[in-house]
């Protein structure tokens, strides 16, 4: 609806008819309008109503309303007795049908629902023309066929221009090569509504489900999955269609890339190819690519050289004229033994070596040995390449024929001790494996290990068998034999060592100089032994002169095994820190399933991510938006770079980035649960003391990590805690400024994301006294904050210091107030949180002792049942605000959002406890009857009905 067009009587409704008044004008381009007008600023007690006509609301959820209207001002009008005003209000009303009349519905805010006062920007005077003001205001959710539009004035004189009702929408729109239609936006202005999409035609799905998402202004957000064109097919008219490759053209995957002509020798030629189809005599290898040309089987290798040494043989080659137009050219060595006719070739026996080897060799030479003597070989040399498999004709070769000579005997392979005495050894040996001939006769060379001359001993025998004499007893010779045919002798087997025994009498000798050798060795023992003594005093003297000089900050540096966080921002090229600390991922190994959220630089989704060798996991995925500044990179990628350095089970792990690709994206596990003051808000009252204990200690022991390292969090908050479905707390968000705001007075923090929350400011609530002051932070002051984590904690989520403003916080801490015990907190984790709050930093317990004080109350869980008492040493300004004045509340379901209870208003209501003094009454029986059964909001809802008797029996006297 837009009245500004309409030129013909609008015909609203007026109550009372002395009220609103429709008259025409006109606006500034001097064009006919019907506005109301109403100014009965004379008389007392306005109360004029003004009620358009019924408005389809089709499926619209929630309606826009943009009023152009003027307002005089009420200053400029002499003598009023009544009581001018300057605003007028705006309601609307629901219903399924045209069903309005004079009196119906009643003129009252209720039926009618109001939406805003509306106030002029600028008024106007007697002698001024009017002044034009326009306001929009939105309201929703609609739920009824249609609605009505009411205006009420109270006293003003003024005019209303112009109405334009209106609704925002996503229009129709291609993305991703997927049709997404046209969607409404949600009842609420933060509502994201899903569009379920579907690909254009020639167009298949990369990854499903397939949606974008409608915001609250009517744009579109970065889409879920996407489509691509199919193979055979190419993006055109600006990627919204995918057109068929043409003649000659081909596209062999489906993606957004585009047709290409068909490779050298292939053709095509039909449209949508997605391949070109090789020529006659021409083939692709299995591996080859489909674009790849096509290719063919190489000629035979030319200028064979062969070169025959007795019974090895070595062959050299060039390459063939033509390769086939491919790079992968081998070559396949092919052995022959021929009969003397040269009638009859078989292949060689498998004793014959080639090295490198025979077949798919890459260089062009090889050396062939373990031939038979006086034997006539044929060599055949192939030329292969990737597609000879594929050529229905052998592959082509040279030949060459060579013919071996007498050779010599191989070397023998073993030699054995049959017996010695003092002055003599028999030996004994195998022949060799390939004789070549028949052996005439064997020499065995040796001599005394540690010969000064080097001149060995020769001797020879016709058997495989000697007796070696004149040898020196207890005494080691190294032996080595050879073989001897016609052809000559082979080369000697490899060395080997024998010793003769000792002769009698030279034992007593050995025992004689025993002693000598043991003082010796017990000597130069006691002599290393005092080195190592005067060296470790020495070392000593001179560490602790050189530790006194270390500053204790050096000191926590060069802490034998300690590995220290680096700050990204200490690069000079942040860049390098991300390619130091996290691990690049490929973007086709991640997925997009859902959006969950929107960050300060893009999405937060929930996707998957299967890694080369790895099973697929679901994983957090922070995505940085389109359009992004080169420092928004670098502050985006840093909290990767400092998420990279740290491996614990209690802090949040990092699976690595995607930089190389868009959008950027940092990837991390994915925690079921969420933060964890949300999550304990959801569950109040569900978990046990010991299972609360667990979480505080998961907690502790990452911070217990992270202060070991260095690094100071800055934001230890409950909502920076991230719970998987093991209930594993994990500490996470590493990204909050290294640099504090200038006005440390009005500071402020927002954080609404559950994987990756972000904080702009100082948390004041969660910060340490000197933090705030001076700006101090350190593990100390991450101590403090632990100390409010464990209150969030122990009270299921609530808000520390409930509506306490910022500067009430800080100035209660300054007087020493601190938070109370939450409702049944032992006394011994109040006195572990009183103590994180101490003032002097340098007194608050360190993470490691944190840790051991849980595990201890963990293993004494006795120690846990004394519950902490509500006036245990706390400021009692600060205790009245743990227990909510009832007469403070209209209803009784005012009072159970109070106390964070509201979800069983319903219960209360349809069992007839409507009332204070009906609900005083209540016992736990009462409670399970109506169906409160859960013992932790039994015990709360008792405990808040305990303190409303007790606020009764106060004001008793007063009632009477």
């Amino acid at each position: 609806m837009d009245t500004k067009w309409v030129t013909s009587e609008l015909a609203w409704t007026a109550h009372p008819e002395t009220g609103w008044e429709e008259v025409s004008g006109y606006d500034e381009a001097m064009n006919p309008i019907r506005t109301y007008q109403v100014c009965n600023v004379q008389e007392m007690n306005q109360n004029n109503w003004l009620r358009t006509q019924f408005i389809q609301r089709r499926d619209v959820q929630r309606v826009y309303v943009e009023l152009k209207f003027t307002v005089r001002d009420c200053n400029s009008i002499p003598n009023i007795p009544g009581s001018c005003k300057e605003t007028f209000n705006l309601f609307y009303y629901e219903s399924d049908t045209d069903s309005a009349s004079a009196s119906s519905p009643f003129w009252m805010e209720n039926p009618y629902i109001k939406v805003d006062t509306i106030a002029p920007d600028e008024s106007f005077s007697k002698l001024e023309s009017g002044r034009m003001n326009t306001k929009v205001r939105s309201f929703g959710p609609l739920s009824k066929n249609g609605f009505y539009l009411a205006f009420q004035d109270l006293g003003a004189c003024m005019s209303l221009i112009s109405v334009r009702a209106f609704y925002k929408k996503c229009s129709s729109t291609i993305a991703g090569f997927a049709i997404f239609p046209e969607t409404l936006t949600g009842a609420e202005p933060t509502s994201l509504v899903i569009a379920p999409g579907t690909c254009i035609p020639n167009a298949v799905e990369v990854s499903v489900p397939l949606k974008l998402y409608c915001n609250g202004d009517g744009e579109w957000m970065v889409p879920v999955g996407a489509c691509t064109c199919a193979s055979g097919y190419e993006p055109a008219m600006k990627e919204t269609q995918c057109q068929a490759c043409g003649p000659g053209h081909f596209k062999s995957k489906q993606g957004e890339g585009v047709c290409s002509p068909c490779p050298t020798n292939s053709r095509t030629s039909s449209g949508a190819a997605t391949l070109c189809t090789c020529r006659n005599n021409y083939f692709r290898a299995d591996t080859d690519p489909p674009d790849s040309s096509c290719t063919s089987v190489p000629t035979a290798p030319r200028s064979v050289i062969s070169n025959v040494n007795e019974t090895s043989l070595v062959l050299e080659w060039g390459e063939p004229r033509d390769s086939g137009g491919r790079d992968d050219l081998l070559y396949n060595v092919i052995c022959k033994k021929c009969s003397v006719e040269r009638r009859l070739c078989m292949r060689c026996d498998d004793n014959v070596e080639f090295v490198p080897r025979q077949l798919g060799l890459t260089e062009r030479h090889i050396y062939i040995s373990n031939l038979m003597a006086h034997t006539q070989y044929t060599f055949e040399i192939q030329a292969v390449n990737g597609v000879s498999s594929k050529s229905p004709h052998n592959p082509q070769f040279a030949s060459v024929n060579i013919t071996t000579n007498q050779a010599a005997p191989s070397a023998v392979p073993t030699m054995h001790l049959h017996g010695s005495t003092g002055s003599s050894m028999t030996l004994s040996w195998e022949p060799p494996k390939q004789p070549n001939g028949i052996i005439l006769d064997y020499e065995i060379k040796y001599f005394e290990k540690g010969q000064s001359d080097g001149i060995a001993n020769t001797v020879t025998s016709q058997k495989n068998m000697v007796r070696l004499e004149g040898l020196k007893p207890n005494s080691a010779y190294t032996v080595q034999v050879r073989a001897r045919t016609v052809a000559g002798y082979g080369q000697y087997s490899f060395p080997m060592e024998f010793r003769t025994p000792v002769e009698d009498g030279s034992s007593s000798k050995s025992f004689q100089e025993l002693p000598l050798i043991v003082g010796s060795a017990t000597a130069g023992l006691v002599f290393v032994i005092a080195v190592v003594v005067i060296a470790i005093v020495c070392f000593r003297k001179q560490q602790n002169s050189t530790d006194s000089e270390y500053t204790e900050k050096l000191q926590q540096y060069i802490t034998p095994g300690m590995k220290v966080y680096i700050d990204p921002f200490t690069y000079e090229d942040p860049n390098e820190a991300v390619r130091e600390f996290a691990k690049e991922i490929d973007i086709s190994c991640v997925k997009i399933e859902e959006v969950i959220g929107a960050g300060e630089f893009g999405e937060v989704c929930r996707g998957r991510l299967k890694l080369p060798g790895r099973r697929e996991i679901f994983v957090a995925i922070k995505t940085l938006k389109v359009g992004y500044t080169e420092r928004q990179r670098r502050d985006f990628l840093s909290e990767a770079s400092i998420m990279g350095q740290f491996d614990h089970p209690n802090i949040i792990h990092l699976e690595g980035v995607v930089t190389k690709s868009r959008p950027v994206m940092i990837v991390t596990e994915f925690m079921e649960n969420c933060a964890l003051d949300s999550f304990l808000r959801l569950n109040d009252g569900q978990f046990t003391v010991i299972q609360l204990v667990g979480m505080l200690r998961g907690i502790a022991a990452g911070m217990k990590y992270l202060s070991e390292m260095n690094y100071v969090h800055r934001d230890l908050a409950a909502r920076n805690i991230l719970v998987n479905s093991n209930l594993v707390c994990k500490v996470s968000d590493f990204g909050l400024s290294r640099f504090l705001e200038d006005d440390p007075s009005d500071p402020t923090y927002t954080s609404s994301l559950c994987i990756f929350p972000q904080g702009g400011k100082i948390p004041i609530r969660w910060t340490a006294p000197e933090a705030i002051a001076y700006r101090k932070f350190t593990s100390a002051s991450d101590v403090w904050s632990y100390g409010i984590v464990m209150w969030e904690v122990m009270s299921y989520g609530e808000r520390p210091y409930w509506d306490m403003s910022n500067q009430d916080v800080i100035n209660a801490v300054e007087q020493d107030y601190r938070l109370p015990p939450p409702m049944d907190c032992p006394t011994a984790l109040h006195q572990l949180m009183l103590d994180c709050w101490v003032r002097d930093r340098n007194l608050r317990p360190k993470f490691a002792q944190i840790v051991n004080t849980l595990d201890k109350l963990i293993r004494n869980a006795a120690s846990l049942k004394v519950i902490a008492s509500v006036q245990s040493g706390v400021s009692q300004p600060l205790l009245d605000r743990t227990v909510p004045d009832y007469t403070t509340f209209t209803t009784v379901g005012d009072w159970l959002d109070a106390i964070k209870m509201g979800r069983y208003k319903e219960n209360f209501v349809n069992a007839g406890f409507a009332s204070f003094d009906l609900v005083a009454q209540m016992t736990a029986e009462d409670l399970l009857r109506i169906g409160v059964t859960l013992a932790g909001h039994q015990k709360k809802i008792l405990s808040s009905i305990q303190d409303m008797r007790l606020q009764m029996n106060q004001t008793l006297p007063v009632q009477v």
